[in-house]
Order: C-alpha cells, then structure tokens, then sequence
C-alpha cells in the first residue's frame, strides 16, 4: 500500500500575507463603496432629493434583509433540523462507510459550515430582492386605474401593481422551498438518515416528515401558482397577432388551470398526511395525478383546441378577443379614438379615380389662404446644423455644440416662431494639450457661455451664403433671446467634474468671457450660484480625492474652504438620479425662462403589466436613423404601458431639477408620488413661459406612430388578416435603413385656426412605398397631447418619402447639381424631408439641400430647396422659387408671406401680377411673367383666365361636360392671349 502524499501546507509567514492582503482588500473594497454611498448622499442633499436617497436605501435595506434572513433562515433551520434528528446507528454498508470520511471532516466545523451557507444564499437572496423595490413600493402605495379588464372585472391596478409583487413572492417562496429540501436531502444522505444504496428501511422516520412537509409546501405553492396563472392569461401570447387572452385560453386553459388548483392542493394535503401515514403511495398517487393533468387538461386540451377549432376560422373565433386587445392597446399608449386621436380623412374631395393627382387649382387656392404652414416651413435642419453652429458660433476652442441641435419656438415681436436653438457648452474634448493639466481641466475650464438661436426657416445670403441668421448668439450674447444669466455649468457635453468658489478677495480663475481685441485675453469669474456640493473641510476633501482617485484635493491651492464639487452635470442624468422611477427622454433640449437658461427633459412612467396590451422593446419602438446622434438610446426593456407625466427641468446655472406633474390622471405617478410625497410639483405650480416651451417628446411619439401602425384598425378581422396596416418609412436622407425620425413644425392643422408646434410623422402603407397616413402631436398648451391622424384615400397611390426622394434625386436639375456638389472639394448634404399639409388639399413635401466643403473646418451651408407637391417638383435656391415652379410664378412670394397678402409692388409702382396659367399644354399651370412688369393686355388677360377657372370649376362640381367643355375652350383663349401680351411686352413665356 502506497503512504499517503502528505497535503501541501503554507508557511506561517505566507498565511500572515495572505491574510493581510485578504484583509486590505476587503478594507478598500468597504471604503469604496462607503464613499461611493456618502457622495451619492451628498448630492442628493445638494438637491434637495434626500426623500428619494433615503427611500430607496431603506426600501433595498428592508428587502435585502428580508429575503436575506428567509433564505438564509430557512435553509439553516432546515439543515439543522436534518443534523439533529440524524439516526444515532447506521447500518453498516458500503454506502455508509464512504459517507463516514465526509461526517468526519464535517462534524468539527458544521456550525462553519451551516453559517457559511446560510451566509453565502441569504446574501444571493438578498441581492436578488433588493433590486425589486420599486415593485414593493409600487404594491405599498397601489392606486387604483378606474377602470376594469374585460375578463376579470378586476381593476387595471391589481395586474400593474399587485400581481408582479405576487409573483415575486412566489418566486421566492418557490426558491426557499428548494433551497431548504436539497440542504435538507444533502444533510439526510450525508448523516444516514436517506440510504439511497443500504438494505433495508431507505428513510428515517424524521427524514419521512421533514421532507413531506417540505413537498407538501412545494405543490402547495404550485396550487397557489395555477391561481395566479389565471390572472396571468391577460398575458398570453397565443394570438398570432394580439397579446392577451385568445380564445383558448378563455374556453380551454381558464378552467383547466382552476381544476388544477384544486388537484395540486390535494396533492399537498396527501404529502402532509404522509406525515402520520407514513407511506408514500398517498402522496405518489397524488403527484402522479397532477403531472397527468397538467398534461391533459393543462397543454393536450388546448393544443387539440387551438390546433382543430380555432386555427381552421382564427380571424372569427378570435374577434372577440382582438377586440379586446385593440382597446386595451390603445388604452395603455394613450392613444384612445375621440379622447387622444383625432382621425381625419384626408384629401378627398381633391382626389380623383386611383393614379390621379392632386386637383391643382383647389391645391392652388389652399396655397394662397395658407398664411401659417408655407411660412414657417423649417429649412434649417438641427441634425446638420452642429458643425454650421460650431463654425460661426464656438468663439473658443473649449466651447462646443451637440451633434443634434434643437428646435423650439418663441414668441418674438409678437410673431410665433420656431427656432434650431443651442447652448455653448463646455466641451472638455476640445481642450488642447497644455489645457488639460489638473488645474485647467477641473478649475479654470468649468462651464461654457451663451444661448444661440437662429429662425428655422431663414438664411442669409441665399444661394450665395446659406448661413442660418443668427438672431441671438455671439458673446457676450446679443439678440433678440438673450437670457440674463447665459453661463452653462451643466449640459449635455460636459463630462468632467469641476471645482469652483474661493474665498471672497481671491482673484478669479474661471475662464468666462473674451476680453476683445486681437490678444484674446479672457475675462475671468468665480462661480456664485446654489449648485455643487462644499469640499471645504479636510474630511470632504478626502472623500472627493478618494472618490475621483485624485490627490489633488488635498494638496492643491484651488481647494479651499469656499470651494465646491460640481459633478453629476448631464441634465438627463440628473433627473434619472433624482427620479429613478421614471425613463427619461434622450434629447433634452434647452430654453430661456425667466431670464435663465433651462434645460426641459421629458420623464416617462411604464409598466410591462399592462393586460391585454401588446408588448414592446422600449430601446427599439424608440430607435430611428439619428438615435445615438446627438441623442440617449432608451434602454432596451420590455414595457406595455407608457405616460408622458412629468415634466422635469434643469437649470444649466445651478443644476436645480425639478420635476413637474403633468399628467395628472396616470396612476403609476401617482403610486409613485405616494411612495415619495414632495418630490414631484403640482402641475399648477408650471408657469406659463415654461410650459410655453414643453414640447410633446420623440422618443414616446415613436412609440405610439409604432402602435398606430396595427391598431388604428376598428374592425377586428381587418387587424388580423393586417389588411390595412401601415408602416413607419425608413430615412431616405440617410445611409442606414432605419426608420425616420419625427420631425417639429410649426404648422397649421387642418380644421384648427392657427399654427401650433406639433411633432409630425408620414406612414407609408405597410410594406410599399406608398404613403397612407400622417401624424401629428400638439405641442400647444391648451392642446397639448392631442394627435391627429390624417388618413389619406386608400385607392389613391400618394408617393411616400422614399418615392418623393427618388424623384428628387431622378430629376434632371438635381441629377446635375449633384454630381457637381458631390465632388473632390466639396459633398452634397440632403436636410430633413418634411411633410407639411396644406389645408385640405394635400401634403407638400419641402426638403433643404446643404453642400459642405471637404477642406478643414468646413461646414454645410443651405444651397438648394427641393419640393414635391403631387408628383411636380421644383428646385431653386429659395423655397418661394421652388414653390414657383410647382404652383406658377408669385406663388412662391404670396404663400411664404406670413401674412397672405399678395405682393407688394416694386420700386416703380407695378403691381406684380396675379398669378395665371401660361402652358397650353397644361391650362392648369399658372404663368410666370419672367420678372417682366404686367401690361394692361396682360392684367385683361389674367381677369380672363380667373373667369374661365371659376367656370370649369363650377362645371367639375356639377357634372355639366358641355360647360366643362366651353370652359376649357374659354381658357385656351385667355391663354393665348395672356402669352401674346406677355410677348409684346417683352418677356418669354415660362421666364
């Protein structure tokens, strides 16, 4: 027999290291996330979110001991009971003797042991439940929806609220219950009490009991776990094309799962009976008896069901049941018909057979009554717009502009306006190597300067410039939007923390403001507003250095006792730290209230428990071609219920975040409000300049044009069969194949009386090119939140944006322009397409050209204006040319005139005629008098034509062909006329 191989020890000294090293460890570990924690505190005290703090750690606290102490609890109790009644003889067998080794080595450290696992399971179990607590509070505080699910007739709040937090106690229940019986089985084996290979009795009388018990509480819970599977059928997936429960679930499986409620409770009572029968036939049986049917009953019935009745005529048998889905849907996306969409049939009183276009002179006459929508066509596109921005705007290497600009509107001079507006933001990327030392970095380069704005639909120079005309920027800033205090300590590109303050006397080391002149001296200035956290005392100063990993705190002269800690600067971090309840919306964008500049971010409630709502990835509803560019992505979570209500601002001076109320009627916020009282303000406490400027959000109009895609649908075999779906277009201005963005004008709805800002969408019909549908969504205060949707005819082909695109890019005037812009020195930059509707007469699509050089420190300057109104295109340097060209000469002036009027007359009292037709081949075609001055032939004429157009109007509205006929023969000879004064004076038809 071979000697043992003796086990490798270490030496004391190597225990001692290694024991130190352990312990060091640990040490910087717990020191770590203590200042972590306290940091967290300090901020949170900073901004008057403490509530918030103390809330959540206590909530994590409470529940992490809970499940911590259950766990842990239970299995230590369950092993240790298993130790205590072990058998005090054992059988000799081989099975046994093998065993004895491990009861050796186990019996002097089994109260380690024990402790050890109970340990090591109460923390899983505890890390596991602390990150349920919005769960718990959510259950705590439930409100109740006032409103009832359509197969229960229970309250929508019991299935947002309460049902997730009983599943979580089941899950846990569940894990327990398992965790306890293999400890108890493991402890049973090891100890003799379960002789899996010995002759003779397999269990101990204690063994017997214990483990009965612990299977009668398994199927127990299974019992209670078929009574909530009942509930969880407004969940089901079994619809092919709606969430909620199917027709098989309600005939098939509703029913079977309360049978098998009752069968597994028997099974549970035949385990604790086996308790004092002491034979497991019983609960065998019984255990036999639920695993066949919940086979049976529970999957073969359905299957047979769903496979032999419903599949042969789904799209009857499941009307019903689509019904109920359309309306839970629409409840849960807030997109309810009469209450939050407005549906509008669109254009068709202007729209012939299928193929034909657009009536001209009725989309002629909508032209010349619009005096909001052509006007204020935005020609400026914010997603392009940065580098223009940061050529013309910058002032500083440290300053910079986000990739994705923004558009408001304002009130200026009495005239609403929309505006690409931006704030010039620190930009520590832009730093140069001798400007990112310590000193610099975090206490001389702290905060950028200045609100920029320029009129969305202007550009200085025409074709010559292309600039945007900026009528607020510069620095110090002028114009006609300049806030009181424009320095930007927090906003969307600054990334760093800084230090700021010093003692009173101390001459200032914040870079603030250019001296002027040719030297470029700085104006220095030392921060005095309410934001960031003092590091005066050494103790702060040594929780920062340890914090940020940075000596600095305590060895520099910059930090001193006046000084503070300004970190946690991105306003869309801020609000998700001091509301984690909530999503946020990822493009804040900035505005001037009351003097100050003001970041606005949108805050969403969403619940994955919604019943009968279809379900979504948060992350991909609201995903398009510019996501990540100068926006947040969402993340990508599950969700079925979603509300835009809250509000949320932050100063960019101190860093205030408040958050506002603003749909007061969702009862996830006011759970949460329950949960936090004080945290959110009333909705009455938003002042009117703010809410002026809210805008309705992207991120959740890309959710709900998603959802109006299937269920705008009412008749539920249209939405199975999908016969009328639609389709968000892809971004034909883009290189990727993603959907297209959302785009805000200022745009006057059809039936309203007034331009509002409104975020706007086109929807293409599912899977064609063609457009079926476009949305909007009021910005307006008084109608704020209201969409509407205009629906266009289903047998007319309108072209959708990738068709109008390829038109664009088809024609002859664009082809060339572009194989010229798209050169070695210089690229052609296509603008955001819009789609604008122009009373009730049809969409007009208007799309900026920009043209950006390749050389260094280039930027894209507007050259050309492409529009698209019923297949006619025009192309000029200017929108009024390009409308020209669509609608006839002076059209362009009169619609891109705010005020209607027609145009004023030039410089030697001619009046620039009202517009006519010119081309015999198409009468329709209003002239264009090549910039030649109206004679009184031409003006007899133009009286003409108008009269003959009246007719053939009149004519076309009654069905009279003959007059039909004499009109057009009326309107050939106005023509003719018109073009022979047009020639005598001079001028060549067509310009």
């Amino acid at each position: 027999m071979r000697p043992p191989v003796p086990v490798p020890t270490l030496s004391r000294r190597a225990k001692l290291v290694l024991g130190a090293v352990a312990v060091l460890l640990v040490l910087f570990t717990v020191i770590g996330t203590l200042t972590n924690v306290y940091v967290d505190y300090l901020w949170f005290d900073e901004t008057n979110y403490t509530q918030i703090f103390w809330t959540e750690l206590q909530t994590r606290a409470l529940l992490f001991a809970v499940a911590g102490v259950a766990t842990g609890g239970a299995v230590a109790a369950s092993i240790h009971l298993a130790y205590r009644f072990r058998p005090t003889f054992r059988p000799m067998s081989l099975e046994q003797q093998n065993l004895e080794r491990y009861r050796q080595s186990l019996e002097p450290r089994r109260g380690l042991v024990l402790t050890a696992v109970a340990v090591v399971l109460g923390l899983f179990a505890g890390f596991t439940a602390q990150s349920s607590w919005q769960t718990w509070l959510t259950f705590r505080n439930s409100t109740d929806f006032g409103s009832t699910d359509p197969q229960f007739g229970i309250d929508i709040s019991f299935f947002v609220f309460e049902y997730p937090f009983y599943r979580l106690l089941l899950g846990f229940g569940f894990a327990i219950v398992l965790l306890t019986l293999i400890g108890s089985v493991l402890t049973h084996y090891v100890f003799g009490g379960l002789r899996l290979q010995t002759p003779g009795q397999k269990l101990t009388a204690a063994a017997r009991v214990q483990l009965s018990v612990l299977l009668g509480l398994f199927v127990a819970l299974k019992a209670v776990a078929y009574w909530l599977d009942r509930y969880g059928l407004v969940y089901s997936d079994r619809g092919d094309v709606f969430t909620g429960a199917s027709y098989t679930d309600v005939n098939a499986l509703l029913v079977p799962k309360t049978i098998l409620v009752f069968v597994a409770a028997i099974c549970a009572i035949a385990f604790f009976a086996n308790i004092f029968v002491r034979n497991f036939l019983l609960p065998a049986a019984a255990l036999v008896l639920l695993l066949l049917s919940s086979v049976v009953i529970g999957v073969a019935y359905p299957a047979i069901v769903q496979q032999f009745v419903v599949r042969p005529s789904a799209n009857e048998k499941e009307a019903p049941y689509i019904e109920r889905a359309i309306e839970m849907t629409r409840q849960a996306y807030n997109l309810v018909d009469g209450d939050d969409v407005e549906y509008v049939n669109y254009a068709q009183e202007t729209t012939g057979e299928a193929g034909e276009e657009v009536d001209p002179q009725v989309a002629l006459a909508e032209l010349r009554n619009d005096t909001e929508t052509i006007p204020n066509a935005r020609l400026l596109d914010p997603n392009v717009l940065s580098e223009t921005f940061t050529a013309r705007q910058q002032i500083r290497n440290w300053y910079g502009f986000p990739e994705k600009l923004d558009v408001d509107r304002y009130a200026v001079d009495g005239e609403l306006r929309d505006y690409v507006v931006a704030v010039r933001e620190l930009d520590s990327a832009g730093l140069s190597e001798n400007q990112s030392t310590w000193i610099n970095r975090h206490t001389v380069y702290t905060h950028g300067h200045g609100f920029v704005a320029a009129p969305a639909n202007e550009v200085v120079g025409g074709s010559d410039g292309g600039e945007p005309n900026f009528t607020t920027g510069d620095l110090p800033v002028r114009g006609d939007i300049v806030p009181e205090q424009s320095r930007i300590y927090y906003g969307e590109l600054i990334e760093d923390y800084s230090v700021v303050g010093a003692p009173e006397g101390t001459a200032p080391r914040e870079s603030d403001l250019p001296e002027g002149g040719s030297d470029d001296r700085q104006i220095n200035n030392t921060y005095d507003g309410e934001g960031g956290v003092s590091v005066g005392s050494f103790f702060r100063q040594l929780t920062f250095a340890i914090n940020f990993r940075e000596r600095n705190f305590l060895l520099s002269s910059a930090v001193n006792e006046e000084s503070k800690v300004l970190y946690v600067r991105d306003p869309r971090e801020r609000v998700e730290k001091a509301a984690p309840f909530l999503e946020v919306d990822g493009d804040p964008y900035p505005a001037v209230i009351d003097g100050r500049v003001t970041w606005i971010l949108d805050g969403y409630t969403t619940s994955d428990s919604y019943p009968y709502a279809e379900q979504m990835q948060l992350g991909e509803a609201a995903a398009d071609s510019l996501t990540g560019t100068g926006t947040t992505a969402l993340p990508n979570e599950t969700f079925n219920y979603i509300r835009n209500s809250v509000k949320a601002t932050v100063d960019a001076y101190d860093g205030t975040v408040t958050l506002y109320e603003y749909d007061t009627e969702d009862p996830v916020l006011r759970t949460f409000m329950k949960a936090f009282p004080g945290v959110v303000q009333p909705k009455s406490e938003v002042s009117q300049e703010l809410e002026s400027h809210f805008r309705y959000p992207e991120d959740l109009f890309k959710v709900q044009r998603d959802i109006l895609t299937r269920y705008h649908v009412d008749d539920p075999i249209a939405f199975y069969e999908g016969s009328d779906r639609w389709q968000v277009p892809t971004d034909p201005t883009q290189d990727v194949e993603a959907d297209q963005p959302p785009y805000y004008i200022l745009a006057q709805r059809p039936g309203d009386d007034e331009a509002t800002f409104q975020l706007t969408s086109a929807l293409n019909a599912f899977q064609r090119p063609n457009l079926s549908a476009f949305v909007s969504a009021s910005s307006a205060p008084d109608t704020y939140g209201d969409i509407q949707v205009l629906q266009l005819p289903g047998n007319t082909p309108f072209l959708g944006p990738t068709q109008v695109q390829n038109s664009f890019e088809a024609n002859d005037d664009i082809r060339r322009d572009l194989t010229l812009f798209d050169s070695d020195d210089s690229n052609s930059v296509f603008g955001n397409l819009l789609t604008l509707p122009i009373g009730d007469a049809g969409l007009l699509y208007v799309e900026p050209l920009y043209v950006e050089s390749t050389g260094e420190g280039s930027f894209p300057l507007l050259q050309r204006v492409m529009v698209n109104f019923g297949g006619r295109i025009g192309y000029a340097s200017t929108l009024a040319e390009a409308l020209d060209q669509v609608f006839g000469a002076g059209i362009g002036e009169i619609a891109t005139d705010s005020d209607g009027a027609p145009p004023t007359p030039d410089d030697d009292g001619d009046e620039t005629p009202t517009p006519a037709p010119t081309d015999p081949a198409d009468p329709t075609t209003p002239p264009d008098t090549g910039g030649t001055p109206a004679t009184p032939g031409m003006e007899a004429a133009v009286q003409d034509i108008n009269a003959a157009l009246e007719a053939l109007a009149t004519a076309q509205q009654a069905g009279d062909f003959a007059g039909q006929g004499q009109a057009l023969e009326d309107l050939q000879t106005a023509v003719d006329a018109y073009q022979a004064a047009q020639q005598a004076a001079g001028a060549t038809p067509g310009g």
